[in-house]
C-alpha cells in the first residue's frame, strides 16, 4: 500500500504519457514530410499508332498485311507512334519499345511526341509457316507518367 501512495504523489509519472504523445506527433509529421517529397506519377499517356509498314506496304492504323512469300523470310516492320498527355500535349523524350514475333525496335519520341520504331539487323520479324497472323507488344515509359503497356498493339496478317 505504501508503494501505491508513493506513485500517486509522484509528479514524474505524468511525463511518460506526454512524452509518448509528443514523440508520436513528431514521428507523424516526419513521415508526412518524407512521403510528400517522393515524386509520384500523376499523368496518363495517350498513345496512337498512326501508320505501320511491313515488307514495303505502308498502311494507316495498327495492322500490317503481308503476302505469304514475304512472311516466311524475316522482314522489316516499322510503326509510327504518337504519344500525348490527356490534354493532347506531346510527350517528348518517352522511351518506346515494340517487340514480338522475333523482332524488336526501340526509339524515343521527338519534340512533337512522335517516334518511328523500325526493326533492323537481327531483330527482324518472321511468321512461322503455319502461322497466319501474329502480334507485337508496345511499351512506353516517360518521366512523370504512368507506364503504358499494350499487348497486341500491332497485328501482322499473312495473306495467301
Amino acid at each position: 500500500m505504501r508503494g501505491f501512495q508513493l506513485f500517486r504523489n509522484d509528479e514524474k509519472a505524468m511525463e511518460l504519457p506526454i512524452n509518448i504523445v509528443v514523440m508520436l506527433v513528431v514521428g507523424m509529421v516526419a513521415l508526412a514530410t518524407l512521403i510528400s517529397i517522393i515524386p509520384t506519377p500523376t499523368k496518363e499517356m495517350s498513345v496512337f499508332v498512326k501508320e505501320t509498314s511491313g515488307a514495303g506496304n505502308i498502311q494507316l492504323g495498327n495492322s500490317i498485311i503481308v503476302s505469304s512469300t514475304v512472311a516466311e523470310d524475316p522482314f522489316v516492320v516499322s510503326a509510327t507512334i504518337k504519344v500525348t498527355d490527356k490534354d493532347g500535349n506531346p510527350v517528348r523524350g518517352a522511351n518506346a519499345v515494340l517487340r514480338g514475333l522475333g523482332g524488336a525496335a526501340s526509339n524515343t519520341t521527338d519534340i512533337n511526341g512522335v517516334t518511328v520504331l523500325t526493326t533492323t539487323g537481327t531483330a527482324l520479324v518472321q511468321l512461322d509457316p503455319n502461322q497466319n497472323e501474329g502480334t507485337m507488344d508496345l511499351k512506353i515509359l516517360a518521366d512523370g507518367f504512368y507506364d503504358y503497356e499494350r499487348k497486341d498493339a500491332v497485328m501482322i496478317i499473312k495473306t495467301r
